[in-house]
């Protein structure tokens, strides 16, 4: 049974999503969580203006010192209302900001990873780049992302409908394994989904191999897929189309009115080429599992 008795939620001053923190707050109320809210201090994080009152540093190390104590009075009081109710423990910490997220979400035991993608500043470059990159990398726990969005979306989140792609490699039986757990768990409705190569991809210099090339890879998946949920023992809707993986999830997800896309961790299977693609493209939160 899918549980997640700690979550880590790293967050920015600057750019904090709102929708993101609301969704940790959903799954942490729901799991009876506790959140470990983390902010990571580098030297980029700041500038000199961020200093309260009229305090002039004397050096650089100064500097830094008081840009600490800044920010951990921020920490102390950030997101109050947000997460009203829930137990939250608030961590501040010094270093770079993937390999930070990774060994506090080890040391802390937490059961998932829920990031923002969509913030200002310093950090927006961080969340949407190498961090993420390598959070989802290393990182041995799922890792929700948040929706690349410019506005914060108006529905209200809620888990009702869950889409799940696989590529039918090894890691596909875990993806769906993980996704079935929470559909269960919020009594969402689930659907599987695969992306097939366009047909003309595998015909010599670009020559579409036609229809009959198509149906038969169509096929193949749509078998895969039945004895994957034969070994697993879900029913879940399923949906296969051929094209660009990013753009048809974007699709499908709409479709099927989806809160949520499971998907397998980008450095596992024919999903690693799109998997950060994917994350940076879909308008509804991502989970790499």
């Amino acid at each position: 049974m899918l549980s997640a008795d700690k979550i880590l939620l790293p967050i920015d001053f600057q750019g904090a999503s709102k929708s993101v923190v609301h969704q940790a707050a959903i799954l942490a109320r729901h799991f009876q969580s506790e959140i470990v809210m983390l902010h990571v201090v580098t030297p980029l994080s700041y500038s000199a203006g961020t200093l309260e009152g009229n305090y002039v540093p004397a050096n650089l190390g100064d500097l830094f010192k008081e840009l600490l104590r800044t920010a951990q009075k921020r920490l102390d009081d950030f997101l109050g209302p947000e997460l009203a109710g829930l137990k939250v423990k608030r961590v501040l910490i010094e270093g770079d900001p993937a390999a930070t997220i990774v060994r506090t979400a080890r040391d802390e035991k937490t059961s998932l990873i829920v990031m923002p993608t969509h913030g200002y500043g310093t950090f927006r470059r961080f969340l949407l780049g190498s961090v993420a990159a390598k959070v989802l990398h290393d990182s041995e726990i799922p890792v929700w992302t948040g929706a690349h969005l410019e506005e914060e979306p108006k529905r209200e989140f809620a888990l009702r409908n869950i889409l799940c792609a696989i590529d039918l490699g090894a890691h596909s039986q875990k993806t769906i394994e993980w996704a079935a757990q929470l559909a269960s768990q919020f009594g969402a409705r689930l659907t599987l989904v695969h992306i097939t190569p366009d047909a003309d991809l595998y015909g010599p210099d670009g020559f579409d191999l036609g229809p009959a090339w198509k149906e038969k890879l169509i096929g193949s998946a749509a078998q895969g897929i039945a004895k994957l949920q034969q070994e697993i023992g879900t029913k879940a809707e399923v949906v296969i189309e051929s094209g660009d993986v990013p753009k048809l999830l974007n699709q499908v997800a709409k479709q099927t009115n989806a809160d949520v896309l499971v998907v397998g961790r980008p450095s596992h299977g024919r999903l690693r080429a799109t998997g950060y693609g994917i994350i940076r493209e879909s308008y509804i939160p991502v989970v790499g599992v």
